[in-house]
């Protein structure tokens, strides 16, 4: 591994460039003009360009007329570190609590462990390696090149849709690659193309003036968290279908294709039930669990709430509950549509006696292309080059990115999604860790990538 490498990666996962928390504005500003200056040290032109949010950090090496062009995206903000207080005596468990500061970043037997170090530090930062060593010499690179870093990513990239439209001509290319996914297992070269989109909604139920003693008025007054349940419940057929009329309508059946190669991956059900920790599998009907995440579309509970939460117990009615839900999505649904045959579904089943609100949240449109498009091969031939001996796993993904499909809308060029984080990552939660053989594969994919995107 070079030291220098890694040492840079360190310092990079320092900066607790949080975009959730406007506390940290000034760190995060400060990793966006960190990043921008390694850029320019590795010999290419950087800029760093100001939004009403987080900076957006751009660099290119100088362009020629004969050469096609690659827009490499990731973002250099992360999550929250959020975790139970640690009581006196208690033992820390690293499925909830740190086991190093999430902001110094360590280095044990040859993981390394820090918020970003997946998502999506250490990915992006492998391409950035992969191009410096491609420089080193004077080394011209076989395409002209483009990186594209954000800082609100994991609050929706909010202002990345508004720069996209403002700076489409000087970001025209001919492909993009992102390294924000996962792979499916160690060692496993990992092709994904597609991705779930996202609707977000919130319920909130409302009864009484105020909070009711429960023995005085129960029973004739209208109870908004028993509503909330209610209304929670009526989501799902028994058989894990979703209950919501017209639902369905849009969902582009899986291919049987993608249901025969996904059933031969080395990744089974089993392995998903073990990385959860969870003590069953469950959902849909008739598709198994692979095919539930990657392919089927979802609607589930985020945090549900309302009434006494303290020690013991309160005899109330709460005057007020809440639900908050993300309907994950799949070729060819839509935010909006799917929100408006929620709202409706809630409007039908909502209880008397009580008054319903259903708010909107944020969203994003599923993403899916072919795997055997000439950019999708050339894709795979550089994954085939960084993990020698290993075939490729085309899979889909559960999770959502859905700047992939403004891509796609606004420059009118396909993704290639080329993760490297394996499924135990921990990506949002504690110890979130990134092995360095993943980050040497990723340079040396880099390297492979642009070298096969020359060519075709």
């Amino acid at each position: 591994m070079n030291d220098r490498h890694l040492s840079d990666l360190l310092a990079f996962l320092r900066y607790p460039s949080v975009s959730t928390d406007p506390a940290r504005k000034e760190d995060v500003a400060r990793c966006a003009a960190w990043l921008a200056g390694k850029l320019e040290s590795i010999g290419l032109q950087a800029a760093t360009y100001p939004t009403p949010g987080h900076p957006i950090v751009v660099a290119r090496n100088a362009h020629r007329a004969d050469r096609r062009t690659v827009l490499i995206y990731g973002h250099y903000d992360v999550q929250p570190v959020d975790e139970p207080e640690l009581l006196e005596g208690e033992t820390p468990d690293p499925n909830r609590h740190w086991m190093t500061s999430p902001f110094e970043p360590a280095l044990r037997d040859g993981v390394i462990y820090g918020r970003g170090a997946a998502d999506n530090k250490g990915q992006l930062f492998s391409h950035v390696c992969g191009v410096s060593e491609m420089l080193e010499g004077s080394r011209e690179l076989p395409v002209n090149l483009v990186f594209l870093v954000e800082g609100e990513e994991e609050i929706g990239s909010v202002n990345f849709g508004a720069f996209l439209h403002a700076h489409r001509e000087e970001l025209r290319c001919d492909i993009i690659a992102v390294s924000d996914t996962g792979m499916i297992a160690p060692g496993v070269p990992t092709f994904t193309y597609g991705l779930r989109g996202i609707a977000a909604a919130e319920l909130r139920v409302t009864g009484a003036a105020s909070d009711l003693h429960s023995g005085i008025y129960g029973g004739a007054v209208g109870n908004p968290a028993t509503c909330v349940a209610r209304l929670v419940a009526s989501l799902h057929h028994a058989d894990g279908r979703i209950a919501v009329a017209g639902f369905y309508d849009d969902v582009t059946p899986l291919a049987e294709w993608e249901r025969a190669a996904w059933s031969r991956l080395p990744l089974t059900d089993a392995d998903l039930q073990r990385v959860t920790g969870a003590p069953d599998l469950v959902g849909e009907a008739g598709y198994s669990a692979l095919e539930r995440v990657w392919a089927r579309p979802t609607a589930e509970v985020n945090g549900i709430g309302g009434g006494f939460q303290g020690v013991g117990s309160k005899t109330v009615i709460p005057r007020e509950a809440f639900a908050k839900l993300t309907f994950r999505l799949v070729a060819d649904q839509h935010p909006a549509g799917v929100f408006a045959k929620v709202k409706a579904h809630f409007e039908t089943h909502c209880p008397r006696g009580v008054r319903l609100e259903v708010k909107q949240g944020h969203g994003g449109e599923p993403y899916l292309t072919s795997p055997n498009l000439p950019a999708g091969l050339a894709a795979q031939n550089a994954l085939r080059r960084a993990f020698p001996g290993r075939e490729v796993a085309l899979i889909r993904e559960g999770g959502s990115i859905p700047i992939v499909a403004t891509f796609r809308q606004v420059l009118g060029v396909e993704t290639l999604l080329l993760g490297l984080a394996l499924p135990d990552c921990r990506a949002h939660a504690p110890n979130e860790n990134f092995p360095v053989e993943n980050f040497e594969a990723g340079i040396r994919l880099n390297r492979a990538l642009l070298e096969e995107l020359a060519q075709k």
